[in-house]
């Protein structure tokens, strides 16, 4: 009977750990998407992803995983030191994707400009 009580919290534990969704940082936050590439007093730091798991994740429609992409995306850009990104696209959706909550995924150029 024991076992079957730790087994069924540690399920739940792990079941919980997915269920999280990407919350802005504070250094994120000051991270702008821009739809015009960065001019030359700007430095290209390179190429970044951001992800939001949707297998388990509580998150029940396409917008909201795409935001919580975009905040991953946002905070890698700042922990890179970077301000800026540029051509932020999402890869398209492939067969099983339609079948199966994969990752939300968004990739994008992060810039430092002044």
């Amino acid at each position: 009977m024991r076992i079957k009580v730790l087994l069924g919290a540690a399920a739940l534990l792990l079941l919980a750990g997915c269920t999280t969704t990407t919350n802005l940082s504070s250094a994120g936050s000051q991270v702008r998407f821009v739809e015009n590439q960065p001019g030359s007093d700007c430095q290209l730091l390179g190429q970044v992803a951001g992800t939001q798991s949707n297998w388990l994740s509580g998150v029940n429609n396409e917008s909201s995983a795409m935001r919580s992409a975009a905040n991953d995306l946002r905070n890698k850009a700042a922990a890179m030191g970077g301000n800026v990104i540029f051509g932020a696209t999402s890869p398209s959706e492939t067969i099983l994707s339609s079948f199966i909550p994969v990752d939300s995924k968004m990739i994008g150029q992060v810039y430092k400009c002044p």
